[in-house]
């Protein structure tokens, strides 16, 4: 009915999204339900545009009907508004370090991969040059010699970038490059989250995630 509060928590999100992957880690982290309401991107739901009217994009958290919009910003918030506070760091300067990988994963990663499958020729070769050298900077900058991004324990960094590993084997076959050979740490990482339950439930199986980008290129008449 109109009007009709909602009360619990949802998720306005798109399967294959590294982004909607996030916040489904979280919640999982956090052992809390949700309903999942999966959008069709090529035709936006009422509840996606009144939910979202400034980008218009998922993921957006529900929580008894207020919108919480950006992926980022939906972790913090389930991190914050459910005790205990366990996926970013306690420590202000950890916190701090937590939140500039993760801003150096947006602003790098997801546009790079996307130029990658998208480009031919010398603007694929470049952006083949750009992945590597981002994957390289973040094993040895924010990985380094350590179980998970974060120190020893799983947490807020590790469920930032570990949805993009599913996309590892698309940027390998459209780069023909190897992560393993090129970031022999950060291969073992991704490998160690991905046995965590939280994680398994919720990647794509990278094969779905490279035909669903091969169907993107049909779509854009891509060779």
């Amino acid at each position: 009915m109109a009007g009709e509060k909602k009360q619990g928590l949802q998720l306005l999100d798109f399967w294959v999204s590294p982004f909607g992957q996030r916040c489904r880690i979280a919640l999982a982290e956090k052992g809390l339900p949700y309903e999942y309401l999966e959008q069709d991107l090529g035709n936006k739901s009422e509840l996606l545009l009144r939910s979202n009217p400034i980008h218009k994009k998922i993921p957006v958290l529900l929580h008894d009907g207020r919108p919480v919009c950006e992926s980022l910003i939906i972790v913090q918030y389930i991190d914050e508004a459910f005790a205990p506070a366990s996926l970013l760091p306690s420590d202000p300067y950890a916190r701090a370090q937590a939140r500039f990988w993760a801003d150096y994963v947006d602003k790098k990663l997801y546009d790079c991969g996307t130029r990658l499958w998208k480009l031919k020729g010398e603007a694929q070769a470049q952006a083949r040059k750009e992945m590597v050298e981002i994957l390289r900077t973040l094993e040895e900058g924010a990985l380094g010699d350590k179980e998970f991004l974060g120190g020893d324990a799983f947490g807020f960094l590790d469920l930032v970038l570990v949805p993009f590993t599913s996309w590892f084997l698309t940027y390998e076959r459209h780069g023909e490059f190897s992560v393993e050979k090129e970031c022999p740490r950060l291969a073992a990482w991704a490998k160690r989250c991905g046995e965590r339950e939280s994680v398994a439930k919720t990647l794509s199986p990278p094969e779905k995630v490279y035909e669903f980008v091969g169907g993107l290129k049909k779509r854009f008449g891509i060779e």
